[in-house]
Order: structure tokens, then sequence, then C-alpha cells
């Protein structure tokens, strides 16, 4: 299966920089796989076109400020670190800027508002990649408090605007608890307290799972062929509430709806056992979702617009079939659809 299958003619306009004024103001496209296109409204308005006993299901990661920018020690040269993950005892794996100057032994400090963290290059990976370890001298602050503190907001690279204060509560959903992405899972950007409980009003339960989303989720497709492309490793947590949950759903015949392509990988990844159940889990994925997947879980998707030719539209194409998924996308484009993390949604339906 060829990458260039997967791309479409995106204008540049309509990569939103900005999130809409209000949460749950983006629009929806309802996509259905049998009918195509069969609805243009508002996400607010998505329990219009679910059903009650759906079992909604979202991913509770939370973003931290990830974003490290300062100094290089002695030079005063500028540096940049973008925590990817913990390694433990103040070791992270980290993409840094400029790598070439950035070999071991390397000193960086990096301080904000008062608050200074210190670090040094402990090793060298392809692509930018480093082991770093990090520490704060200052009596009381811990090295986690230090990074919320010092920290910014890791916006996708294709905002091409610097984060702002306001981008810490808007680039976060409202139901984000589990620290650990850089990353937003973006298809829940659009979901307010107020649409949750009209939800829930509409017999549609919801369960949380967790996928901390890496800085693989914008890693470029490089490769010709899709079924050489590798997806780089998450962190997942399935919680024996949420299994259970999901396995009544199962069992009584009702939908599962999977909020964001995160949380489709995190289900799709789960093991079955002799009963044909799911079970609780905890560990890494690399599931790498194309077409030809056989979907054992998930029954409908909420997500957001994706990059041409990237794993993340691969994934929802797998679900909607490939010419219906490109037909609705050129369809979202001709009508100005936002796209991106920023951007509007669609759901998916069989």
């Amino acid at each position: 299966m060829d990458v260039a299958d997967f791309d479409f003619d995106l204008p540049d306009e309509l990569v939103a920089q900005e999130p809409p004024p209000m949460r749950g103001a983006s629009r929806l496209l309802v996509l259905r796989r049998a009918a195509g296109v069969v609805a243009h409204t508002t996400f607010d308005r998505l329990g219009e076109h679910l059903r009650a006993g759906d079992l909604l299901i979202t991913n509770n990661t939370r973003v931290f400020p990830a974003r490290l920018i300062g100094t290089r020690v002695p030079s005063g040269g500028g540096v940049e670190c973008l925590l990817l993950s913990p390694q433990g005892n103040g070791r992270w794996e980290a993409l840094m800027h400029p790598g070439q100057k950035l070999r071991e032994g390397a000193r960086v400090m990096f301080e904000r508002d008062g608050v200074r963290i210190d670090g040094e290059v402990i090793d060298r990976h392809f692509f930018g990649r480093r082991t770093v370890k990090l520490w704060v001298e200052q009596p009381g602050i811990p090295l986690d408090e230090a990074i919320e503190r010092v920290g910014h907001i890791p916006l996708p690279p294709y905002i091409k605007r610097e984060d702002r204060p306001s981008d810490r509560e808007r680039y976060q959903t409202v139901y984000a608890r589990e620290r650990g992405s850089v990353a937003a899972p973006t298809a829940g950007l659009h979901f307010t307290p107020e649409l949750l409980a009209d939800l829930g009003a509409r017999g549609i339960e919801r369960v949380e799972v967790t996928l901390h989303v890496g800085y693989g989720t914008f890693k470029p497709v490089r490769v010709e062929r899709v079924e050489d492309h590798e997806v780089d490793p998450e962190r997942f947590t399935v919680s024996a509430e949420a299994a259970d949950a999901i396995n009544r759903a199962r069992a009584g015949d009702r939908r599962v709806i999977a909020v964001g392509t995160t949380t489709v990988r995190t289900l799709e990844s789960l093991a079955f056992d002799e009963r044909g159940e799911v079970q609780a889990a905890s560990g890494e994925t690399r599931l790498f979702v194309y077409p030809g997947h056989q979907f054992r879980v998930v029954n409908g998707i909420v997500t957001n617009f994706h990059l041409p030719k990237s794993s993340l539209l691969m994934l929802v194409a797998a679900f909607g079939g490939r010419d219906a998924v490109l037909s609705a996308y050129r369809e979202a484009v001709e009508r100005g659809y936002r796209f991106y993390s920023y951007g509007d949604a669609m759901l998916v339906l069989p």
C-alpha cells in the first residue's frame, strides 16, 4: 500500500493556529462508512448522533510543559529541550537543539520566574535525541514542580506561534488527570462539562483510559510503503473498571466509541482471554493501525482532521474506508473546516 494514496490538498490557511473562542463551538462532520457524509453540524450536538447505551471512552492523559528553553553553560548559547519520556533518577529521553553542539558532558541551564533547572547530556542518539540528566539545586522544589514552572506547553510544529499562558488550559482536555503527555489527545479538546452531562443524560456511558502521547504522534511517514512505517512506543493503562465497562458493552451489543486516535490504539492493543473478554493492562503499545486492520473493540471514532500522508489519517481510513474518508476530507476542505489540533472534528460511524 502506497503512502501517496493518503495524500490530499490542504490550503495553509485551514491549519488552525488558535483554538475556537469556546470549547464545543467547533464544527462536526458526521461520516458513516456506508453512506458517506451525512451531517455538518457543531460539536455541542454530538449527542444527537449517538444513542443510548453507547460507551464513550476518553483518554485522561494530561499534557505537561515539556519544552524547556534555556542556555548552554558556559557559552550562553541558546538551547531547547523537549522532554519525551522519563528514565528515572532525573534522567529523560529528550529531543534537543542545536544537536551538533550538545555532546556527552555538555551542560545546560533553564530558568524562569526565579526557578532554575540544571542539566547535563549523558548520551547521544539519532535524530537529535539525547539522554539528559536534570536536577534542581534550590531547596524545597522537586524536579517535577520545577518543570511545571519553567517549562512551556509543547504546541505541535504546525502551529506557527509561541505558546501563551492560555494554552496551558486550552491545550488540555477538561478531564485531563494523568500527567505524562507531550501532546494533547486533541479530539477530546472539544468536550465541555455541559456536553459530558448532556451525553450522560442521554444514556451514554463514559469511562477513561490513559495513553501518554509522545512526540512520535508528529513523526512523519518517511517510507514509501505504508507497511514499512513504525510507530514509536507510548505508555498506556486500561483499568479493571474500564475493561469491565467494555466487556459489558460488547456483551450487550452496545457500541464502543473511542474519542481520539490515541484511544483507538489503546483499545485495539488489548488482549482477550479465553472467554473473549478484554483484559485490563498497563504497558507500551507500538500498534500501527492502517487499512486492513481488523477492529476488535472500536465501533466508532471521534477524531480531528489529520495531516496528509500521516499515520493518524491512515488509522481513520482503516476504520472509515480510505475512499470515504478522503472524500469527506475533500468536502471538509471545500467547506472551510479547520484542521489539526485546534481544528474541527469528525465522527466516524459504521
